[in-house]
């Protein structure tokens, strides 16, 4: 479990086959979980200040991969049970790749991202709810078709990739867990549940 907190920017060593190699002052240890650029990935090796995950085949066709053969790249270590809760509860569980349309500056204090989803994915994105964009979480402005708006404070674009990006850029999106089992809660043509029923599973989470 992950915060969307980016606690480091990591230098990409290599990339070959399945295995992504990092240099960081983080020290994983061996089968640790990471998020890297927003998917959870396991360390298979470390020496001194470099580390390698494995990427497998699935991964590879579901993430924004370009990304990971950039010079940087986001990295969370795994949440321990007594730090502090910041961001919003991410699992590294990407679901799909989005496209950034456009990057408007609105003056000195922010800047404006309209990143494009497949559609079928706008349902689990909601106005003023959280969001994971390549492992950092956001709040999103607004929502049209298959179309959202972030809003980047220059805290965010300073101490994330965010200031990197640019238009046509992909990126690992992650919507909200709790809108994901919600939307499928109540969408279940078949389901029966009564109130009773939906309260046992809302505490179940």
């Amino acid at each position: 479990m992950f915060t969307g907190v980016i606690r480091q920017i990591a230098h990409v060593i290599s990339f070959k086959g399945d295995l992504l190699t990092l240099r960081s002052s983080y020290r994983p240890h061996l089968g640790d979980s990471i998020c890297i650029n927003g998917a959870c990935l396991t360390v298979v090796n470390t020496i001194d200040d470099i580390f390698s995950v494995q990427l497998s085949y699935e991964s590879q066709n579901i993430l924004a991969i370009n990304n990971y053969k950039k010079e940087k790249i986001h990295i969370e270590p795994a949440m321990k049970m007594q730090d502090r809760f910041e961001g919003h509860v991410v699992q590294g569980h990407v679901d799909c790749v989005g496209e950034i349309l456009s990057i408007i500056e609105n003056g000195v204090n922010s800047t404006d991202y309209n990143i494009k989803v497949p559609k079928e994915y706008i349902k689990y994105i909601i106005p003023k709810g959280s969001i994971a964009i390549n492992g950092i979480s956001l709040t999103i402005n607004d929502v049209k078709d298959d179309t959202f708006r972030l809003t980047i404070i220059p805290y965010s674009l300073k101490n994330t990739l965010f200031s990197t990006y640019k238009i046509g850029d992909k990126v690992n999106i992650e919507t909200d867990m709790f809108a994901r089992y919600i939307y499928h809660m109540f969408n279940k043509k078949d389901d029966k549940s009564s109130w009773e029923d939906i309260d046992r599973k809302m505490f179940t989470y």
